[in-house]
């Protein structure tokens, strides 16, 4: 009880940041658009996605900000009806369950074009499996985004493998070693750099917890460099939800205060302990979507 009264008084604290850019009521929004999807393997909900060993895998590609081909985005444009902000949600399956209930927010502006683009199972350690920076250095300057939303981690808690020939020290090291920190970093710290290049704001999602300790501890060393990386890079937006959908004590919280309504629910899938269910997700989608409504005011909308 001590614990959910003080995780009350925290709760309460972000509602009142997010209530003041976001109505509470979402309900009216029009239908969610269409998510892309690429054919994955399909692995247990929550778990870290260890795929086989490649011996033929290379190389993550590096992204250079200056790869960018065609306009960028413009901060001094007004996002309107007639010429909508480009929002871009790309990442791993998180991205793809928070689409359909982001895009329900999010209309609710009449002001933005949502596009979705995530891969189930995918990350930043393992490009022989699904390489985001080559993906991203490619679909990017086609969706030429203004906002972009960065929803990745859940299954990155693993080792580079020998065969990514840019992981060198770091390959084989375990995740919480000195070598896996610096080699995530650069990858990680490469692409913010490639998605706020031109003038796009970058708002990245970072992961909560899990129910699960060893993947708890492993997701505890991604945040922790995300963080890192973001504290570099003052114009990246963060949505913490580690500390949205975790306990005061920094355990699993299988309950958080639903900031709509001031109603204590579960916001978490029965199947894993790690992925939210509908609750958690329309929670996450009105966090998510009070930083891009912060964006658009800033860039001049009539919201």
């Amino acid at each position: 009880m001590v614990v959910l009264v003080v995780a009350i008084a925290i709760v309460a604290g972000l509602v009142t940041v997010v209530k003041g850019v976001l109505s509470s009521d979402t309900s009216t929004a029009s239908s969610p658009p269409a998510v892309t999807a690429t054919t994955t393997p399909v692995l247990p909900q929550g778990s870290v996605a260890v795929l086989p060993s490649d011996p033929a895998a290379t190389a993550t590609t590096v992204l250079d900000a200056s790869t960018t081909i065609t306009p960028t985005s413009d901060p001094s444009t007004v996002p309107t009806a007639a010429d909508p902000a480009r929002v871009l949600l790309v990442g791993d399956s998180e991205a793809g369950g928070l689409s359909p209930f982001l895009s329900k927010v999010l209309d609710t502006t009449g002001v933005v074009a949502l596009t979705t683009d995530y891969k189930v199972s995918s990350g930043f350690v393992r490009p022989d499996f699904f390489d985001w920076p080559a993906h991203l250095q490619q679909s990017v300057p086609v969706s030429n985004p203004d906002i972009v939303i960065a929803v990745f981690g859940g299954n990155d808690g693993q080792s580079f493998l020998a065969g990514d020939a840019a992981a060198g020290a770091a390959a084989n090291k375990a995740v919480d070693s000195a070598e896996w920190r610096a080699e995530y970093a650069k990858r990680i710290g490469s692409v913010m750099d490639f998605l706020t290049a031109g003038g796009r704001t970058l708002v990245w999602v970072g992961v909560p917890n899990a129910e699960k300790d060893s993947l708890t501890a492993a997701l505890t060393v991604q945040n922790e460099v995300v963080k890192s990386e973001i504290a570099k890079r003052p114009k990246v937006v963060f949505v913490d939800s580690w500390h949205t959908f975790t306990g005061i004590d920094g355990g699993f919280a299988p309950l958080i205060l639903d900031p709509r309504d001031g109603q204590f629910k579960p916001v978490r899938s029965d199947t894993d302990g790690f992925h939210l269910n509908t609750t958690g997700e329309e929670i996450l989608a009105y966090l998510v979507g009070g930083a891009v409504f912060a964006d658009l005011k800033a860039r001049g909308a009539a919201i």
